[in-house]
């Protein structure tokens, strides 16, 4: 059967987070406007600079701090940042972000923004998000 526009967008997205080079989390993101991929973007370290994944160091994972708490210790860009940042900003306007993401085992992570990613989504003018939950299920989110 064929895929509506979100399961394909989110598959998409799926594939991206094969990049990510997080040791606890992979995310993936995809601006879409008018059914056209603009960016996409996965987490990981900044360009330059060696990954999680590399050195086999993660202080988050190390300290055990639970997911969305201490970003300051991460060296990580989120996806969604990354996809932002390689987007043109003039295409973003009223665009869709498809986010998915997956823990160390491969089971779905929750894809909600962060707070930060909230505010730089909005501040890009994309207009919804969807992402993928921890169930499997999507949600959307609509900015404005």
């Amino acid at each position: 059967m064929r895929p509506d526009w979100d399961d394909y967008f989110i598959e998409i997205a799926k594939a991206v987070s094969s990049r990510g080079t997080c040791l606890r989390r992979t995310y993936g993101a995809v601006i879409v406007r008018d059914r056209v991929i603009i960016s996409t973007g996965y987490n990981g370290s900044p360009r330059g600079m060696e990954n999680c994944i590399d050195t086999q160091k993660c202080t988050r994972k190390e300290l055990n701090i639970p997911s969305g708490e201490r970003y300051e210790l991460c060296e990580a860009v989120h996806a969604e940042q990354n996809a932002i940042i390689n987007a043109p900003p003039d295409r973003m306007k009223g665009a869709t972000i498809y986010i998915a993401g997956f823990e160390e085992d491969r089971t779905f992570a929750g894809g909600k923004p962060c707070k930060l990613c909230d505010r730089i989504i909005k501040n890009a003018q994309i207009k919804d998000i969807v992402y993928l939950q921890k169930d499997g299920t999507l949600a959307r989110t609509t900015m404005y």
